[in-house]
């Protein structure tokens, strides 16, 4: 058996849907498989600086949408790919596009959101408007995940809003299914003393307590209601905030400033895996006030690690924390303050932190491979 694997064009530098590609990949190496991960070829996009704008991402789209299908097209061939004993999988829904060149009854998806497709076609209102090539590329996507035999979805949620968008087909024709991802690197509580070591070495104390954020600056992640948050608790003493990721934009700073919180809020961007996992191990409480997610896969990680999360209460951060979180409506600060302030009871903290503990034995990497595998039709005890 061998599985193809199509990943996202690197330029993109999209990190999470890279690891999540080498996540399966060495996942199904383990299981004695014969892997492999293609991406789209870089060869416009070679001379472009950046992909996501400008120039740059017209060069990008030719890569991706005239000569990566040539080169599917060509590779598929060779009598050694196109035969029924190869799986071809794709690891991000947007990408679907691709499967009219693979053969659909051997080629599964990855939904791991619908939150563009929706903002795309007009289902929520987005902050920034989108572009008529913006609703032609999603309803493209769409359109070929509709045609597609087997999809697995990474939460009940993600699901549910796509059959809602595709009312008019039965699922029970279909191999759809949800999936949650698994951990996509080693998570686990830190040596304290370790942990304080590596982030002395960004210039960073562990002698104030600090709030943990970790993710990207879209508006969805809501990254000012930590501000917001800060603020309520200020009479409470001490008190950073950490955002690690993302860099915060300038209208974030001007805000702290506003809030007079600018010398209490600092930044890890793009920290390593050891520096992560030294955050979320130190942090006093990881905090994930998303407006909406696929997934959300920094609540496993902090659960992991050991740290009490405190996130909205908002679909599917429920179902990934499992119950062992405190979950608030994301739109109201002062109940995200109050639940910090509820963690000043040892009792409820420690019973927080055991119960993620205990959460984490569901994203196994193991199950979701074992998953993965039969979605592929592929019959093999993980």
């Amino acid at each position: 058996m061998k599985v193809i694997l199509i990943g996202n064009y690197l330029p993109d530098k999209q990190e999470s849907m890279i690891r999540f590609a080498n996540l399966l990949d060495e996942g199904f190496k383990r299981a004695g498989i014969h892997s492999e991960i293609w991406t789209p070829t870089i060869l416009f996009g070679s001379k472009a600086k950046v992909t996501n704008k400008g120039i740059g991402k017209w060069l990008a789209y030719l890569d991706k949408y005239v000569v990566f299908p040539l080169v599917l097209s060509l590779r598929r061939r060779n009598r050694n790919i196109n035969n029924s004993n190869t799986r071809f999988h794709i690891c991000d829904h947007s990408n679907a596009p691709y499967l009219q060149y693979l053969p659909a009854n051997r080629t599964s998806i990855t939904c791991h959101d619908v939150i563009a497709i929706r903002d795309g076609l007009g289902y929520t209102k987005s902050r920034q408007p989108v572009s008529k090539l913006g609703k032609f590329l999603q309803s493209w996507i769409l359109n070929s995940l509709k045609r597609s035999r087997s999809i697995a979805f990474v939460s009940h949620i993600t699901f549910d809003q796509f059959r809602q968008l595709v009312p008019d087909i039965a699922s029970t024709s279909k191999r759809w299914q949800v999936i949650h991802n698994s951990y996509n690197a080693d998570f686990e509580r830190m040596d304290l003393n370790e942990a304080r070591d590596i982030l002395s070495r960004w210039g960073i104390s562990a002698a104030i307590p600090f709030l943990l954020h970790v993710g990207s600056d879209l508006p969805r992640k809501n990254r000012k209601l930590l501000l917001d948050m800060l603020k309520v608790l200020e009479m409470h003493g001490s008190l950073n905030v950490c955002f690690a990721g993302e860099s915060l934009n300038e209208d974030s700073f001007t805000y702290a400033d506003s809030l007079g919180l600018k010398n209490r809020i600092f930044q890890v961007v793009k920290p390593d895996h050891q520096t992560l996992v030294a955050l979320y191990s130190l942090c006093s409480a990881f905090v994930f006030p998303s407006l909406f997610e696929g997934f959300g896969w920094p609540v496993i990680e902090a659960q992991a690690c050991g740290a009490p999360v405190i996130a909205s209460n908002v679909p599917p951060m429920p179902e990934v924390s499992g119950g062992a979180a405190l979950h608030f409506d994301p739109t109201n600060p002062n109940s995200f303050a109050n639940g910090f302030l509820s963690l000043q009871d040892e009792d409820l903290r420690e019973k927080l932190i055991e119960k993620g503990f205990e959460n984490g034995q569901r994203f196994q990497k193991e199950k979701m491979i074992t998953a993965y595998l039969k979605l592929l039709n592929i019959m093999y005890k993980y």
